[in-house]
């Protein structure tokens, strides 16, 4: 725990991480109500909001991803917050000059950027942390990030109604500045072994070379199977929250927050137990297990009409939901080699965000025609689908070339 923490790149991925997370977050809340105070809560609006955060998983997410094979991961990551500051603070000139509707870009240009950004992080990490401590360094993350779904949407709304839309798109611009910023502080980035270059090849036959090493390798298949199930599983219930607690619990659904911060506390809970215990659990255990308990927490959810016992299974789902993620990313990091990790992030990831929003966009007329426990059910098959689906891969091993520079990062 104390080489992680030790760590140059550890420390300067998780201060970056920071300060991105308070961009993001200011930018979701504080778009999202001045959308909905521009044009009166009008759910079409509203909805681009969601268009323009998750269009570009399908559109740039592979493609992305080829290119952080191609890129320099260090140089890639620092460019794409300057990117996307500039962008912001070009947005944020237009809210003075001409139509508020630019502010759609301020989220479509970010977004974008992450698809390049984020798979090079990825690529960092198989450099510098040493296979030992791959699972405590994801675990690290998804704590993070469960501490920002709580405090987030609290400090967007602050900022938004005290300080209004510009001073919370100048703090995001802000906020990207300064994680490229910190971003300098990573190790420079590893040059061509022995002064070779990379044979010059077409970026489509790079892409191509991404498919078949997934298709190669069958745990990467199989992960890839789970995610599907589990994008349909996700998206066929996360818009009906609020029918779970105004129909079957009879409450107003101002008390769908509760559900929320029941939800994340348990996340930020089962981030720290998961870190905890991530050396003595493999990554496909730990993911079965979590899947294992989802089947039990949405259906008893679906069928229950106590409001403590949806609480409690509320609970237990933002408990194992950090075991999940984690697992999922500690097995594509040590089941990929480095030269492929962002292609097989950028074919993985819209496997599970495809599957999610099929399912969310038929969910409203799902709705309509079954009842909602017999959905919640039904969600509950298809994560039971998943842990079959992933039971095998308890028996197959790691098939990833061993990590660059192990000796040296352990030194450093």
């Amino acid at each position: 725990m104390r080489s992680f923490f030790a760590s140059r790149f550890v420390q300067a991925i998780m201060l970056s991480g920071l300060f991105l997370q308070i961009g993001i977050w200011v930018r979701n809340f504080a778009i999202l109500l001045y959308v909905t105070d521009m044009t009166n809560n009008d759910p079409y609006s509203v909805s681009l909001i969601s268009v323009a955060e998750f269009a570009p998983i399908f559109i740039f997410s592979f493609i992305g991803g080829a290119f952080a094979d191609r890129w320099r991961p260090k140089l890639t990551m620092v460019w794409c917050d300057i990117l996307s500051a500039v962008s912001v603070f070009a947005i944020m000139v237009t809210l003075f000059y001409g139509s508020w509707k630019a502010i759609f870009f301020a989220t479509l240009v970010s977004s974008i950027l992450s698809q390049f950004s984020q798979p090079s992080g990825m690529k960092l990490f198989k450099v510098h942390v040493p296979e030992s401590q791959m699972q405590m360094g994801m675990s690290l993350f998804q704590s993070m990030m469960a501490i920002f779904m709580i405090l987030g949407p609290i400090m967007g709304t602050f900022v938004y109604y005290h300080f209004g839309i510009e001073v919370a798109i100048a703090i995001m611009g802000v906020c990207f500045l300064l994680s490229a910023l910190v971003l300098t502080f990573l190790p420079a980035d590893r040059k061509n072994e022995e002064g070779t270059e990379k044979p010059s090849t077409h970026i489509f036959a790079e892409m191509g070379q991404g498919f078949k090493y997934v298709l190669n390798n069958k745990m990467l298949v199989t992960l890839g199977g789970c995610f599907a199930v589990a994008g349909l599983a996700i998206g066929l219930i996360s818009p009906l929250g609020i029918f779970l607690v105004t129909e079957n619990l009879g409450l107003p659904k101002e008390d769908l927050q509760w559900f929320m911060a029941a939800n994340g506390v348990a996340m930020i809970i089962g981030g720290g137990a998961t870190m905890g215990f991530s050396k003595k659990v493999s990554p496909q255990a730990l993911l079965i297990i979590g899947m294992a308990v989802s089947v039990v927490t949405f259906a008893v959810m679906g069928l229950t009409h106590l409001v403590w016992l949806a609480l409690l299974m509320q609970f237990f789902s933002g408990l194992v939901m950090p075991a999940i993620q984690i697992a999922i990313s500690t097995m594509i990091l040590g089941n990929t080699e480095e030269s492929f990790v962002g292609r097989v992030n950028g074919i993985l990831n819209p496997l599970f965000m495809g599957a999610m929003v099929l399912t969310m966009s038929l969910a409203g007329s799902i709705k309509a025609s079954f009842s909602l426990p017999s959905i919640y059910v039904t969600s509950a098959v298809l994560f039971l689908i998943g842990v079959f689906i992933m039971l095998p891969t308890l028996k197959y091993k790691a098939n990833a070339a061993p990590q660059p520079n192990t000796e040296e990062v352990k030194a450093g």
